[in-house]
């Protein structure tokens, strides 16, 4: 499987699309721009002019992209046996809930658990109604909610990956990949905060390491 000295791009879950040629596209293409100047924390503010909502979500996309695409590097390391549990270190376990289908929280193995999480930030990624793509339909009042629901969920598969699988992500040489993919993350909640402090206490050392130098 390994295509031009990297695995060829294997994803858990199909990639969400932006439809190429509407406004969303053009500020993903602007957000790929600015990442490329290297300055991370210039790179998540949100460009003039546009609406906050919009911004959120076209990332919210990408990190969900970027996400499925690192877990699905190492969903062979990430099994039933290896992980009964979702975890991110001895001390933080997720139950899953989603509120709908799954109202009281279950305790499952990590596998189950991105599952359940990534089919759930898809279908969230897939309602017109709360994602809409089409030029001038508005984003509903709730947005902001449901968008830092999804992006500290998101985190949790990071803190899985660095705290079970960070072996196989260096052996696979998917290291720095990794790590520009959680700052850029982390960069971006930070900017608008997105996410609770203590949802990220599990990461907090490398947090702390990767934007420290770019106080």
């Amino acid at each position: 499987q390994w295509i031009d000295g990297s695995r060829s791009s294997k994803t858990f879950k199909p990639k969400k699309n932006i439809p190429e040629g509407s406004h969303q596209y053009e500020l993903l293409k602007h957000a790929e721009a600015t990442l490329g100047s290297g300055n991370l924390r210039m790179a998540v503010m949100l460009p003039e002019g546009e609406d906050l909502n919009e911004w959120v979500a076209v990332n919210t996309v990408d990190f969900f992209n970027q996400i499925n695409m690192l877990y699905g590097t190492i969903t062979d390391f990430c099994t039933e046996e290896s992980c009964p549990v979702m975890s991110a270190g001895p001390k933080y376990e997720y139950h899953w809930a989603d509120g709908t289908n799954i109202k009281k929280p279950i305790k499952c193995s990590a596998p189950k658990y991105i599952d359940y999480l990534m089919t759930w930030v898809q279908d969230q990624l897939d309602d017109e109604t709360l994602f809409p793509s089409k030029i001038g339909v508005p984003f509903p009042k709730n947005f902001m909610s449901v968008a830092k629901t999804i992006l500290k969920r998101l985190f949790r598969v990071y803190a899985h990956i660095y705290h079970q699988h960070f072996d196989p992500v260096i052996q696979l040489q998917e290291e720095a990949h990794l790590n520009t993919s959680f700052k850029h993350f982390i960069f971006f909640v930070q900017e608008f905060n997105l996410v609770d402090r203590r949802e990220l206490a599990p990461l907090q050392e490398l947090i702390e390491k990767l934007t420290s130098k770019d106080r």
